[in-house]
């Protein structure tokens, strides 16, 4: 948590000997790590894997944070209602048609002809739809595609969704280093200005040395505050991703994933175009586009009407007779004007627009596996280049300018300067081992995996 406390434990700022006895013990008792020279050991060890560092955020890892956002993130819950929609759509195919039930009577008030003849007369009819050209497999075959089309695309959705929860949770480990180190140099140069307070009253330092290290407090505590409303800002989008109300905070594990094995570019390219989630809808889009094609080429298929029918009649008085009737009917429709050439023609369109659309998304993954791949070289390098030869020149120059400070030589600014230097160097350490961090992960999405 404490980098600059934690990293320069050896600092001391005054020779004992032009030092007041009281200076000596406040510097002591009060300023135990406020600002320091690296020790003898490896710097990452203490800058970045302290005790104090690895526990001052503890919590959820970034795999707990993918787990309960899979379970609670508001996007994926109204996602998965896409695949329950087309289940009932495989419902709704798998209906046959209805058959019609008529029924009607006939009883007049008076007579239809001179003879006194009134009959009364009841009808029931069936007609029942006989489909052809298989249109219901056609249409259970679009329902099924449009399915697994629903279900990848899902799986899309959580592709993106465990991107975004990823990268949160590294900008909130990030902000939380950044604020530890701003907080680290606040309270340094705090002390710093008690200590330089107490110099000026003995007259052992010019007062326009204790306003400079008042004036570089102030600016430490600006850092800070910036520095908090970073942090703010992660945690609440990392909230909001998780699916948590705004009552429950977020604490995260201070840990940045890194991995050792370099990833191969090829192998990367070949995983993603086999299983992105997003191309394989687009190659399912196309099963449907083409079941459609089928299904709409049936549709232009007549279908016959087939009906029954029966009559029963009772004349009235005088002749009080009865009979019954039955009938058979065949309804064909004349395809003289519409035998769906639209929805044919339709169809085909949105055949090859689907194939169009597939491969423009294949070339799009090659570019975005190229971009990823270049980004993550990128930062493996930064981060190298920063702990191989930035971290102990660093080091190297903060530990000079000590010595000289101590030693009269260097002035106030020299010394700050150095400081700043440092703090500059572990900044932009943490801001490259979590654009490392964040590259990895865009590479598994990239590739379609959806866990580190």
């Amino acid at each position: 948590m404490s980098a600059i406390r934690q990293s320069a434990r050896g600092f001391r700022l005054f020779d004992a000997r032009r030092v007041p006895a009281l200076v000596l013990l406040l510097l002591a008792g009060s300023l135990p790590g406020a600002v320091a020279t690296v020790s003898a050991q490896d710097p990452l060890a203490s800058l970045t894997t302290s005790p104090q560092l690895a526990s001052a955020v503890a919590g959820l890892t970034v795999e707990d944070a993918v787990r309960e956002a899979l379970d609670h993130n508001l996007t994926l819950v109204a996602e998965r209602y896409s695949v329950s929609v087309a289940r009932a759509r495989i419902l709704t195919a798998q209906l046959r048609p209805n058959p019609v039930l008529t029924v009607n009577g006939m009883f007049p008030d008076s007579t239809v002809y001179d003879n006194d003849v009134s009959p009364r007369e009841g009808v029931v009819r069936t007609d029942f739809l006989f489909e052809r050209g298989s249109k219901r497999d056609h249409r259970i075959e679009v329902a099924e595609a449009a399915q697994s089309v629903a279900e990848l695309q899902l799986l899309n959705t959580i592709r993106k969704t465990v991107l975004d929860v990823q990268s949160a949770f590294v900008e909130v480990v990030l902000a939380s280093q950044n604020r530890a180190l701003a907080r680290a140099s606040l309270d340094a140069f705090n002390s710093i200005v008690q200590v330089n307070t107490i110099r000026v009253r003995t007259g052992d330092l010019a007062g326009v040395e204790l306003e400079r290290s008042r004036l570089a407090a102030l600016q430490f505590q600006n850092e800070v505050r910036q520095q908090e409303a970073k942090l703010l800002v992660a945690r609440n989008r990392l909230r909001t991703l998780l699916g948590r109300p705004l009552s429950r905070d977020v604490d995260v594990a201070d840990e940045l994933r890194r991995d050792q094995t370099p990833m191969d570019l090829e192998a990367v390219r070949a995983r993603a175009l086999q299983q992105r989630p997003d191309l394989l809808a687009l190659r399912r889009e196309e099963a449907r586009t083409s079941a459609d094609v089928r299904l709409q080429i049936a549709q232009g298929k007549i279908d016959y009407t087939i009906s029954g029918e029966f009559h029963h009649q009772r004349q009235g008085l005088p002749t009080p007779a009865a009979g019954n009737m039955y009938a058979a009917y065949v309804s064909v429709p004349l395809p003289l004007f519409n035998r769906n050439q639209g929805e044919i023609a339709r169809a085909h369109e949105e055949e090859r627009q689907a194939g169009g659309r597939t491969r423009a998304l294949e070339a799009d993954i090659a570019a975005e596996v190229q971009a990823a791949y270049t980004n993550y070289s990128a930062a493996r390098d930064v981060v190298d280049t920063i702990e191989s030869q930035m971290l102990t020149r660093a080091r190297d120059v903060r530990a000079t300018t000590e010595y000289s400070y101590r030693a009269g030589e260097a002035s106030f600014i020299e010394f700050l300067d150095a400081v700043r230097t440092f703090n500059e160097t572990i900044k932009s350490y943490n801001e490259a081992r979590a654009e490392y961090a964040r590259s990895l992960y865009e590479l598994d999405a990239t590739a379609g995996r959806m866990t580190p």
